[in-house]
């Protein structure tokens, strides 16, 4: 792994924070109080993750949302990230800013070229969180086929390939094959950071994970288990893959939706009513048939239930109850081998602000994190 001083995912917290999809609503819920993803508010979340020194700002990317024939359907509306990217890159001061690549609608010359400039912006703190696509109803906007689910990560292991030479080729160079064909291909200037911009990548399937220990600085994973410690097994078992058969050492993080409330009671009352009371059900039907289709999962199966309870409640693993609950867990997670934290909340802001405010001191004291001095402007 080559050192990236500038960038703050590799700094020496224990865990490592984040925010995740401001870029879009997170939530499949009709709850009224939603947080709309306006450039306002995205903007207001990411200056508050990056005042209080949290590592990292996230979006997910999405070219259409998860129904067919409903324009106005709240999932379609999506920042791009590459210019979401710049935009934060701009306005925030310390935070590593990520913007989320499907490889196969963006040419690896387009993405060296955005990389590098949103780097220069930042002064060293983009990263990138590649993602070999799955939604059919995207690819098919493109005119490009989804491929078949293992043929992805061949594609993203050229892809990426490339992308890497081109942020340290010292010349240009030719290349041809199945996929790519270029000639003469040069990207300047490169990324300030020595060796090219840190990748992040999302993977659910063996096939992915094995990509990612051989490529990915950090491995974005979402553990089948109702408590961190049923993780265990999994998170060693990803890192020892990393370390003996591809000599790497990789950050493990996962996404978590956190709804923090004065009692556990009132947290629980929540989550239900955007969770259950005003869930979304057409589009979580039509995401369950679409993610069954592309990723082999049985519909009726017990992973395809559990991924639906996950994503009824946001992103990932439900952080859910007190400030001292929820750091608490929050310290689990980290025992367990887990590096970083990235998080959704029905109105980031207020979440956002929540968090900072309560857990934070939390998971200082618990020795998880150092305590952060904002940059003087």
């Amino acid at each position: 792994m080559t050192n990236r001083p500038t960038n703050p995912i590799f700094n020496d917290n224990k865990l490592k924070l984040g925010t995740f999809c401001t870029n879009t609503i997170p939530n499949m819920t009709f709850v009224p109080e939603v947080r709309q993803p306006t450039w306002a508010n995205t903007l207001a979340c990411a200056r508050l993750a990056d005042d209080a020194g949290l590592e990292a700002i996230v979006p997910i990317a999405r070219w259409k949302g998860y129904l067919d024939d409903k324009a106005d359907h709240p999932s379609n509306v999506v920042f791009e990230t590459f210019t979401w990217a710049a935009g934060l890159a701009a306005a925030t001061q310390y935070s590593a800013v990520f913007a989320t690549s499907h490889a196969p609608t963006m040419h690896p010359m387009l993405v060296a070229k955005e990389s590098a400039t949103i780097d220069a912006i930042c002064g060293g703190r983009f990263a990138l969180n590649i993602v070999g696509g799955w939604n059919r109803r995207e690819f098919d906007m493109f005119g490009i086929d989804l491929m078949e689910h293992d043929q992805r990560y061949v594609y993203l292991e050229e892809w990426l390939h490339l992308l890497r030479r081109l942020w340290t080729s010292p010349t240009e160079f030719d290349y041809e094959s199945r996929y790519f064909r270029m000639k003469k291909a040069i990207s300047r200037p490169q990324p300030l950071q020595r060796g090219g911009v840190p990748v992040m990548n999302a993977a659910l399937s063996p096939t992915g994970m094995r990509f990612s220990a051989k490529h990915s600085d950090i491995g974005l994973i979402s553990p089948h288990g109702a408590t961190p410690e049923e993780w265990r097994t999994d998170v060693e078992n990803y890192k020892k893959m990393a370390r003996q058969e591809f000599g790497r050492e990789i950050q493990l993080w996962t996404n978590c939706s956190v709804v923090q409330r004065e009692t556990q009671k009132a947290a629980d009352e929540y989550l239900h009513r955007y969770s259950e009371e005003y869930l979304d059900n057409e589009v979580m039907d039509s995401l369950m048939r679409t993610i069954s289709a592309e990723n082999n999962i049985p519909m009726g199966s017990e992973r395809l239930a559990f991924m639906r309870r996950r994503m009824a409640t946001g992103a990932g693993h439900p952080l859910t109850g007190t400030a001292q609950s929820i750091a608490k867990e929050l310290e689990e997670i980290s025992r367990v081998g887990i590096d970083g934290v990235i998080m959704t909340w029905v109105d980031y802001v207020d979440g956002v602000e929540r968090f900072i405010r309560d857990v934070l001191p939390l998971l200082e004291q618990a020795g998880l994190r150092k305590p952060f001095a904002k940059k003087s402007s």
